[in-house]
């Protein structure tokens, strides 16, 4: 029998382990690959560095007012097979092929089905966003990120972490929508190409507002890579950019998605070995834990 998914042993508390993906819930999985990562590598320990510290944090959020442990439940299905070959773009299509097979047959939207996906470099977001835009004609991709990666292919990956989301608007259909927030770094043609479409806000008030001004029922999916925040706050990064946000930043943003139809999200790029201090894991499982409230939350996304 072909395996899609290993079963961690330290699953992310207090998601309950399991085997396939759960109707009605959040479900956390894990993508522990890193094979076109071009500067520092180390994202594949990500996924498992973030569910290690989860257990030894509260539950409870200050900042959300919701916990964890009063929610209906969540689950955790693992990490998605990945291959083993070292050969980056072959490893990687094995990890898309086990998600197509993992969610062949499933309708996202009628089961209610979220997924919260840990990676992991950020070429991974794209089998969860392509599933995503065939599933909502009128999704809104959310890009929190230092990069643009909207570069045509990098370093001879056409699926590279650094051409992800140019690889998502490969499936935009005419009523999905980008909104990028964060990004200083890039060439100067995706810059111009974010000015000409008007997907990049300048100032977290800016961006913000634009969430809040989006209609309650509007189906929204986060990608975030972790280089968003500030290396000061966040060095634990293959790719660190000087002139990112802080958590409380991330917070606000946070506040706002909790209010709508967040219906999928993933948070990439951690490379625990690179900030030895342990730090950088503690908050990215941070991340984690607002992102699932948020999940969970007041919009007509909500689940339970």
């Amino acid at each position: 029998m072909e395996t899609l998914l290993h079963q961690t042993t330290n699953p992310y508390y207090p998601a309950r382990p399991a085997a396939s993906p759960q109707s009605r819930s959040v479900n956390l999985i894990g993508v522990g690959f890193d094979g076109t990562a071009c500067f520092r590598k180390g994202a594949s320990a990500g996924p498992d560095a973030i569910r290690r510290v989860a257990e030894d944090l509260e539950t409870y959020s200050p900042y959300l007012d919701l916990d964890l442990a009063e929610l209906p439940p969540f689950y955790d299905l693992g990490n998605l097979a990945v291959g083993t070959s070292g050969d980056g773009q072959a490893d990687w299509l094995v990890a898309g092929q086990a998600f197509a097979r993992l969610t062949d047959g499933l309708d996202l939207q009628a089961e209610s089905l979220k997924f919260l996906a840990l990676g992991g470099e950020h070429s991974i977001s794209w089998f969860f966003i392509e599933k995503y835009l065939r599933t909502f004609p009128d999704l809104v991709l959310f890009h929190l990120d230092a990069h643009a990666d909207l570069r045509d292919g990098y370093q001879g990956y056409h699926y590279s972490h650094a051409a992800v989301i140019r690889r998502c608007l490969d499936h935009f259909g005419p009523g999905h929508q980008l909104a990028q927030f964060g990004i200083r770094s890039g060439t100067r043609e995706e810059f111009a190409w974010m000015k000409e479409h008007k997907t990049l806000y300048g100032s977290l008030e800016e961006f913000c507002g634009f969430v809040e001004a989006l209609p309650a029922d509007r189906p929204l999916y986060l990608t975030l890579d972790l280089d968003f925040f500030d290396p000061a706050f966040l060095p634990g990064t293959g790719t660190p950019e000087p002139g990112g946000e802080d958590f409380l930043s991330f917070i606000k943003i946070a506040k706002l998605l909790k209010t709508k139809k967040l219906v999928g999200a993933d948070v990439v790029e951690l490379a625990p070995a690179i900030d030895p201090t342990g730090n950088s894991d503690v908050f990215a499982a941070k991340v984690v834990r607002e992102l699932i409230l948020a999940l969970h939350g007041g919009g007509t996304g909500h689940v339970g």
